[in-house]
């Protein structure tokens, strides 16, 4: 297993000119620097299509009327949480909290877990809590991104109005309809496309900002300050709209694994990050200088020549956001498979270069449905931003407990100290939850209702594959009991070639293998108990994938141990054991597997619907057979029943 030892710097590297630079280390930081543009930070770029002018409606900002310090004080809190929860809290401390290179939600659970040594079930809820919400963001980020976008329109022509819904529903459509095609040809442009999008946001932002230079005392933070405390429940509300500008934040941590840790802080602190603050402090300084720009503040920025051309850019901006939420969604969902939290699932790789391209037909398919009903239930972004950020909010408050978790285990430091780095932060995650929570009646009841059905399905799926468990062992025979009875039988024909079963535990005789000898009264010449194991790491080296133990001259475990971000293949696996000496031909070799049909029992142990759920995930779950990728017709399923 991979060592989670921290790198130590050598310390000639600053004078030592073998260890600076070299032209094509630097050409690399900055090609994955443009990507991170476009995959990382598409989401939170697009928050100024809405974030100013929801928070300033939410303060009570008219078309005819506004207040000088309501601008100041939304601008000001705008930016000190760009500061502190963007800035200081991923780029500098979280980044830091890698599991072997991935970040994530399941990421810091799997480190969290490992750093404590054994699990933990406050913890495991807390990470299944996080994963659930992120599903919410997943289905509001592209309904809400590119209704906002289209909505530009409306300030090129009067009559669209009655096409923006459809045409977002065209638009969503498709881009679900083309995700089993891959994102590799389409990603080469992502970065390049944010990153002219960043620009001209921040050239608009500049036009205006210095023509109402004012708007720039709002980085005093005493007037965000004096804002939450003048202005009572009002400022709450108001806190809830501010937070859409920080919404994307969690891609810094998710897709760490993509792109490496210094990428994407070059990205932000030198594009990103100056961009929104431009383009914020523009949109300030349009409504001061023109309160009637409060219709549309964003595309207002513009001259009336470049409001068609900056939609485009802009609808093109949401789309990529939107797939990057996509695409996160399916690498959780693969996490959250691989660690048993969910049941097996199709997946497909739509890149033979890149292991992270994946496509997982049903996630797909249910998103999609989800962001179109939302899209036709909502009909506008205004009114769909009331059902955003509870779901972002609620997973960042989760984050920063679980960091709590892996400073104090995994970094060694002191309980105060980790507690009292992490709890400013957790402290505003919990103020920016509460001001979303009173959003739940306009809205924000959709991520609520979305994160828990998927936590009821993860729990419900683990508390049945638990329970299936303990039956099996309570059945099982032990394995070095069967093969005592077996050297002593005579009645057991030999079959030419090598079997393997699969079994999740190699001290207990596989229920095929059982059933075999039961209906056909013989074994193969050589048999391979075969045990697969997720580790809480995202990747396992292949010299360490697999350990052969030799039981007797026709029997052996075998363990095949993958990483919880990698996808498990049997037959690639038994390749390598072959350098373990283990000759073996594939072509003679069967795959005895058991398909499980499940019953409710008068006396389950579980609720009716909730056996009921199990029973339908069981059923819907990819075969063992496709999800291990062993060859089909090298594959022999035998039935059996349990009761639960």
């Amino acid at each position: 297993m991979a060592s989670l030892d921290t790198q130590v710097s050598d310390p000639q590297a600053a004078t030592d000119p073998q260890h600076e630079p070299q032209p094509h280390q630097r050409a690399g930081l900055l090609s994955l620097s443009l990507a991170a543009i476009g995959v990382v930070y598409g989401d939170i770029g697009t928050s100024p299509l809405y974030a100013f002018r929801e928070a300033m409606h939410a303060a009570g900002a008219s078309h005819g009327g506004v207040q000088r310090e309501d601008v100041l004080g939304v601008l000001s809190l705008i930016v000190w949480a760009l500061v502190l929860i963007v800035t200081v809290k991923y780029v500098l401390i979280l980044l830091r909290a890698d599991n072997e290179g991935e970040g994530g939600t399941l990421s810091l659970l799997a480190l969290a877990q490992r750093a404590m040594g054994r699990p933990d079930f406050g913890v495991l809820v807390l990470g299944m809590i996080g994963a659930a919400l992120f599903y919410g963001d997943a289905a509001i980020t592209p309904a809400i991104s590119v209704l906002s976008a289209l909505e530009g329109l409306k300030l090129v022509t009067t009559g669209v109005e009655p096409y923006i819904v459809p045409m977002a529903i065209v638009i969503i459509f498709l881009l679900f309809l083309v995700q089993n095609r891959g994102t590799e040809a389409v990603a080469r442009f992502f970065g390049p496309i944010t990153l002219v999008w960043f620009l001209v946001m921040a050239a608009g932002g500049i036009h205006w900002m210095v023509q109402a230079p004012e708007v720039l005392a709002s980085l005093n933070p005493v007037h965000a300050l004096n804002f939450v405390l003048h202005n009572g429940s009002l400022g709450v509300i108001v806190l809830g709209s501010v937070f859409l500008a920080v919404t994307g934040a969690e891609a810094l941590y998710a897709d760490m694994g993509h792109f490496g840790r210094k990428p994407i802080q070059v990205a932000w602190l030198f594009v990103a990050f100056p961009s929104l603050l431009l383009t914020y402090f523009g949109q300030g300084a349009l409504v001061l200088k023109n309160p009637a720009a409060m219709e549309n503040p964003f595309y207002l920025l513009f001259p009336a020549w470049a409001t068609l051309p900056v939609v485009l850019l802009a609808t093109m901006a949401t789309i990529i956001a939107s797939q990057a939420v996509i695409t996160g969604a399916y690498s959780l969902t693969q996490q959250a498979v691989q660690l048993r939290m969910l049941p097996r699932m199709k997946i497909r790789h739509t890149s033979d270069e890149h292991q992270g391209q994946i496509y997982m037909p049903g996630v797909n398919r249910w998103l999609m449905i989800a962001v179109l009903v939302l899209v036709v239930l909502f009909g506008s972004s205004s009114k769909l931003a009331s059902a955003y950020g509870i779901s972002v909010t609620g997973t960042m408050v989760v984050t920063a407990l679980l960091a709590m978790v892996v400073a104090h285990k995994h970094w060694k430091m002191p309980m105060w100290l980790a507690v009292g780095m992490m709890l400013p932060f957790l402290a505003m995650d919990l103020t920016f939850l509460g001001a979303n929570l009173v959003k739940i009646e306009d809205g924000g009841w959709v991520p609520l209702c979305i994160a828990g059905a998927v936590f009821m399905t993860m729990a419900s799926w683990m508390r049945g594959t638990a329970i299936v468990t303990i039956k099996d062992r309570e059945a099982e025979l032990p394995l070095d009991t069967l093969l005592a009875q077996i050297a002593k039988s005579e009645s057991i024909a030999t079959v030419p070639g090598t079997a393997v079963f699969l079994t999740s535990n190699p001290d207990l005789t596989p229920v095929a293998m059982l059933h075999s000898l039961k209906h056909f009264k013989s074994l193969h010449e050589q048999n391979v108990i075969l045990t697969i194991r997720t580790a809480e790491v995202p990747r396992i080296p292949e010299a360490d994938r697999v350990k052969i133990e030799d039981i007797n001259d026709r029997f052996r475990r075998v363990e095949m141990t993958y990483g919880y971000a990698e996808e498990p293949d049997v037959p690639r696996g038994l390749l390598q054991c072959r350098r373990q000496g283990w000759k073996f031909d594939i072509m003679a070799t069967s795959f005895i597997l058991s398909r499980r049909r499940i019953r409710i029992s008068t006396r389950s142990r579980m609720p009716g619907w909730q056996g009921k759920l199990y029973i339908a995930l069981s059923r819907n779950a990819a075969g063992a057979s496709d999800y291990f990728r062993i060859p089909a017709g090298r594959v022999v399923e035998i039935g059996a029943q349990t009761n639960i």
